[in-house]
């Protein structure tokens, strides 16, 4: 069963990957990274993160109301020179975890980058 480890270390794989995280939005807590963080330090990123997830989900606009368990897939996030792509991680259980993945824009590709993260964040909860 792959972990955190081979799971941040396949999103760094992805062509373009500055930083992979998983970051648990509930709490703001890294529980694992690699590479560079875009804020300095990785808790800084985590924290930040959290908050535009939380903005996200707490949203009616974004939300569906009959699809509470796993109301968003995705934030992505575009910047001048890198995308930010968080991808949320559905479980059995009330999750609040998510990938959180930065993405050089000249040398990555967005939906690639976007479809490899969907498959890590499934192959980390099925195993």
């Amino acid at each position: 069963m792959p972990g955190i480890d081979e799971c941040l270390s396949g999103a760094m794989a992805i062509a373009g990957a500055r930083s992979a995280s998983l970051v648990d939005w509930g709490s703001g807590l890294v529980l694992g990274s690699l590479g560079d963080s875009p804020a300095g330090e990785h808790e800084t990123a985590a924290a930040e993160t959290t908050d535009l997830v939380r903005a996200a989900v707490e949203s009616q606009t974004f939300t569906v109301a009959e699809d509470r368990h796993s109301p968003l897939e995705d934030i992505i996030v575009t910047a001048g020179r890198s995308y930010h792509l968080i991808r949320f991680i559905d479980t059995a259980f009330d999750s609040r975890l998510v990938l959180h993945l930065w993405l050089d824009r000249e040398s990555g590709n967005l939906a690639v980058a976007r479809f490899r993260l969907q498959a890590l964040a499934e192959d980390l909860v099925l195993g």
